[in-house]
């Protein structure tokens, strides 16, 4: 028998909410509505006058040709940042989670990369595929491949994508891998007698079992590409060559560190944090509807 704890009073019940309803309140409502405010403002680079424009800064970002291609880059980028990162880390789950010699120190060692910050991640990177110094980057050269991410658009947008995504890896192989554990082994031993060959068992009992996690993996991983890479491609490219790794995350930067322009920089972070929410609210009302808790 379970027992149910009633608390006498609401004092008890709120004084246990507060310290994180504090912590939401100072470290995002506060910071949202000063970036709301701030997107009908238009003011000089010191900060000593204001003018309100109304939707102006609006009309401005959504006119601006780099913030459109901002744009189309974070589309390439989080779609191959999200599917690139569940995909390896689902493959490298399902290894793990055979029983093989040696699994647990695999399963640390696939685990590790998660606890590096984004900017060292992107240092190592940096290191192995930088065209003088780094030995990828010299030894593609050496093969006869032109590999220079600092002057070709297209492989600084690899690079970045998959610095990214190899930091975001661990991450989802912790929840693979539990969801795998949780899997009744009975099932499979079934299955298994019944003649059902690995690759039909993975796609027919193991994937349908894995939907709750996978849709749970798929929201964190869209908003890790939308926010949580600007030091990956801060430290990597700068949002260059020209502006081709350049997303809407980083443009938020650039305008408003950079460029002083705060107001198209507080208007470009709304229209961001609305573009996560809108794509969370759709991942909930149609995806979700697919997945069998």
């Amino acid at each position: 028998m379970r027992k149910k704890v009633i608390f006498k009073g609401i004092a008890l019940p709120w004084l246990l909410l507060l310290p994180q309803l504090v912590i939401t309140g100072v470290f995002f409502f506060w910071p949202a509505g000063q970036a709301i405010y701030g997107s009908f403002l238009r003011e000089d680079a010191f900060g000593l006058s204001r003018d309100f424009v109304g939707l102006e800064n609006f009309r401005d970002v959504l006119a601006d040709p780099n913030y459109l291609a901002a744009g189309w880059n974070t589309v390439v980028f989080s779609s191959s940042v999200a599917i690139g990162a569940l995909g390896v880390a689902l493959f490298l789950a399902v290894q793990a989670d055979k029983a093989i010699r040696g699994a647990d120190a695999y399963k640390t060692l696939l685990i590790w990369p998660y606890a590096v910050a984004p900017a060292v991640a992107a240092v190592l990177w940096l290191f192995m595929f930088h065209p003088q110094i780094g030995l990828f980057g010299r030894a593609l050269n050496g093969i006869g491949i032109r590999w220079d991410y600092q002057v070709n658009g297209n492989q600084a947008m690899l690079l970045v994508i998959l610095a990214a995504a190899w930091k975001q890896v661990s991450y989802n192989f912790i929840f693979f891998l539990a969801g795998l554990q949780s899997i009744p082994r009975a099932v499979l031993e079934a299955a298994a007698i019944d003649g059902a060959r690995p690759f039909r068992r993975f796609w027919t009992i193991i994937f349908p079992l894995l939907a709750p996690t996978s849709f749970f993996l798929l929201v964190v991983n869209i908003v890790y590409a939308f926010f949580d890479t600007f030091g990956t491609i801060h430290a990597l490219t700068k949002g260059g060559p020209g502006q081709a790794t350049s997303t809407l995350i980083y443009k938020v930067y650039v305008d408003g560190v950079q460029n002083l322009n705060f107001g198209a920089s507080a208007a470009q972070s709304v229209i961001l944090m609305a573009i996560v929410i809108g794509l969370t609210a759709v991942q909930f009302r149609f995806v979700e509807r697919k997945v069998h808790y």
